[in-house]
């Protein structure tokens, strides 16, 4: 994997980016890709076959199901077959190299999907990683809504490891991207009412058994 610097506009943003990291667990940055890259991603998405979405279950491998009445998204897993895709990517590659080299955080690689929610969806308070028992460090998503406002609701609510008052609640605002530390957080999505789009991702670590390298998702 490449070891070359970012560019300087771009090593700032992830510098503030992992000082939130480092401070609070979490940080939300406005306007967070260059200019184009979200439209171009909102494009894309826009273009996929509904076929393409498949509806988003909830536990991993031997313990996925699907729940309706606590996650009501669907989702495409991305890979580098369209160029917007490729162009996002190569910049959360850079971003996962930046937040190695500031927090030491031994990420390996990126996974991530597209996440629709059509009107009335929502997704209850969960966590991305349980303490010790996952390779899912950091998490992302970034938001593909133009023009949302309050009463569209779809909200993120970011919680304390314990406490049922969110300490975070961040609009899924076009171009805005929320990174939070994948063990820490419990989180919902709160009910959308205009369909909601955005990419979920997750930095990992490689638990590596033998010669076998920890596969994605």
């Amino acid at each position: 994997m490449s070891t070359s610097l970012p560019p300087p506009a771009n090593r700032k943003l992830y510098e503030d980016m992992a000082a939130g990291l480092a401070t609070q667990g979490y940080a939300i940055v406005a306007d967070a890709l260059p200019a184009g890259l979200p439209d171009t991603l909102l494009s894309h998405v826009k273009s996929l076959n509904p076929a393409a979405f498949r509806p988003a279950g909830i536990g991993r491998a031997r313990n996925h199901q699907l729940d309706r009445s606590v996650r009501g998204d669907s989702i495409h897993w991305l890979d580098n077959n369209d160029d917007a895709v490729r162009r996002y990517l190569a910049w959360t590659e850079n971003l996962r190299l930046e937040l190695n080299r500031r927090l030491f955080l031994g990420l390996f690689d990126y996974e991530c999907h597209y996440a629709y929610y059509p009107p009335g969806a929502f997704y209850k308070r969960h966590v991305d990683a349980f303490k010790g028992d996952a390779n899912r460090v950091v998490t992302t998503a970034l938001y593909l809504n133009p023009q949302w406002t309050p009463q569209d609701g779809g909200e993120l609510l970011l919680y304390p490891a314990d406490g049922d008052a969110p300490i975070a609640r961040i609009p899924p605002e076009y171009g805005t991207m929320v990174l939070f530390l994948s063990e820490d957080f419990p989180h919902e999505v709160a009910t959308a009412h205009q369909p909601r789009y955005s990419i979920s991702g997750w930095f990992r670590i490689n638990n590596t058994v033998g010669n076998t390298i920890d596969p994605p998702r």
